[in-house]
């Protein structure tokens, strides 16, 4: 028999997933009542099944969400959260990423931003983009040090790659005048480019005094707001006692 030769020459060529459904058939007898065509086609569905889930876990690890299982189908659409679903179904089907438009989210704390956030991020992830979640605090911590060691056009260069950048807890504490000065760098290089995504307890009509410069104001508004969908989830505290985000 050919199976150990064949099994070899499709590990050799890292055909795994085929390998493995390839000798799975071998062992069914029902496989004997298909086709060839059919049959070869259950071993390409396998492999490309495989890739793609690989493909997904390390876009997902890259992303480092800060709710990983958070996806668009177990969103809680309950009457007090007021959130359109007609809407979030228009996002679910990764429209706008393609497109390059914004998602602003805003609330309360508590009322699960960040989980709709991270739904979408790995929205993004599953359907073969890029995403990466920032806390702004954090990511204004990293620009500062890249400004220090001298890599800091190598990191906004990386960040103008990413196809969904996610910036939680926007507005949370006061901005520097470098810190303006580097939002205004990081939206600037996404602007028509990339999607971004920020979620705020500020309301976008506070977002200027905010950003208190007027004219980077003016300018990260123009870019971020003219283009965006805008969630506005509502109602009580959806945090656990132990302090865990719900849907």
């Amino acid at each position: 028999m050919l199976t150990q030769p064949t099994l070899e020459k499709l590990k050799t060529l890292h055909l795994y997933a085929m390998a493995s459904a390839w000798l799975a058939q071998q062992s069914d007898p029902s496989m004997n009542e298909l086709d060839f065509d059919s049959r070869l086609a259950l071993v390409v569905d396998a492999e490309v099944l495989a890739r793609d889930n690989k493909r997904i876990a390390r876009a997902l690890r890259e992303a480092k969400l800060r709710l990983p299982n958070a996806c668009v189908e177990d969103i809680d659409f309950a009457a007090k959260r007021e959130l359109d679903r007609a809407q979030v179904k228009a996002l679910g089907t990764g429209r706008w990423i393609a497109d390059h438009q914004n998602v602003l989210i805003t609330g309360m704390t508590g009322v699960g931003k960040t989980y709709l956030a991270c739904a979408l991020g790995q929205l993004a992830c599953r359907t073969g983009f890029r995403a990466l979640y920032r806390r702004a605090p954090r990511l204004f911590e990293e620009l500062a040090l890249a400004q220090a060691d001298g890599t800091y056009t190598r990191l906004l260069g990386r960040l103008a790659k990413i196809d969904v950048l996610i910036l939680d807890d926007w507005g949370l504490t006061p901005l520097t005048e470098r810190q303006r000065r580097d939002i205004l760098e990081v939206i600037e290089d996404r602007h028509g480019l990339r999607s971004t995504i920020l979620a705020s307890q500020l309301p976008v009509e506070k977002w200027h005094d905010y950003l208190g410069d007027p004219t980077i104001a003016d300018a990260v508004l123009d870019r971020l707001v003219h283009n965006a969908h805008r969630l506005k989830p509502k109602g009580p505290s959806r945090r656990k006692p132990e302090g865990t985000a719900k849907r």
